[in-house]
């Protein structure tokens, strides 16, 4: 089984300091910019933007106190940090993962996540492509 059987982009995680000039940006090329959400487990600030033709962004920002994006946002005011996948078994993509030699280590466990209904949501880095967020269906 190939990654691209098991593996469904989602959308794009861009951390920001601030989203005023984001929203600006995306609302211009025509994105529909969801409410803001605290994800109290995530540590975060959310909103997903969507767009009929293009892929879908999630604006990530810091929370109260520190968080994931807090050791990013000290070098950069806004990056692409991570995509997204949608998958039916964390399991088998990381089987599959590891069976190609692509080394994923896991940086949070599984959660539930408040902008995605309580699906469950994981992170990993996998060695030589970068961070991914796995969003069980």
């Amino acid at each position: 089984m190939m990654l691209n059987e098991i593996l469904r982009f989602h959308h794009m995680g861009l951390g920001l300091r601030s989203e005023k000039r984001a929203i600006f940006f995306l609302k211009d090329t025509g994105y529909e910019i969801g409410d803001k959400i605290y994800d109290p487990l995530q540590l975060v600030n959310l909103r997903m933007c969507r767009h009929d033709s293009q892929p879908d962004i999630e604006l990530v920002l810091p929370g109260e106190s520190d968080g994931p994006l807090t050791p990013l946002l000290k070098h950069f005011d806004e990056l692409i940090y991570h995509m997204c996948y949608e998958i039916d078994d964390l399991d088998e993509v990381l089987d599959r993962l590891d069976e190609i030699g692509l080394r994923a280590l896991p940086v949070t466990a599984p959660k539930p996540a408040i902008l995605f209904g309580g699906r469950m949501v994981s992170f990993y880095k996998v060695q030589g492509f970068g961070l991914i967020e796995l969003l069980e269906r």
